[in-house]
């Protein structure tokens, strides 16, 4: 996703305070890129699904269930099952029926494309 070219970026400094440290330049997004990212950040742009996530991120083996959300997060199990269909829908989660429970955990290529766009 990067280029071979290299710029200045004025705004970091080395540990002396010396500007100019040099870093990768970015090729442009492509239409599709975007959109998609668009599409990304509109599903990841709610409060309530954004501290789902976090939980999920944070949980014991980056996987957890309705119940232990509603309990983390002080909500109702409808509305969490509602946010969590939006992100599987958007391809953010995913689910992993276990018997009579389900278990969410965080797509690992959108989570690097969430950390990337904040690069």
């Amino acid at each position: 996703m990067y280029s071979d070219r290299v710029v200045p970026d004025e705004s970091l400094s080395d540990a002396h305070g010396d500007a100019g440290v040099a870093r990768p330049l970015r090729a442009a997004m492509s239409k599709e890129q975007a959109e998609d990212f668009a599409r990304l950040l509109s599903v990841v742009s709610n409060a309530t699904r954004l501290q789902m996530l976090s939980n999920i991120y944070r949980s014991d083996g980056g996987r957890t269930r309705v119940a232990d959300l509603t309990s983390a997060l002080g909500l109702r199990q409808p509305t969490v099952s509602h946010h969590a269909k939006l992100l599987t829908e958007a391809g953010v989660l995913q689910r992993e029926p276990s018997g009579r429970e389900v278990w969410y955990s965080i797509v690992p290529h959108r989570l690097d494309a969430i950390a990337d766009l904040l690069r």
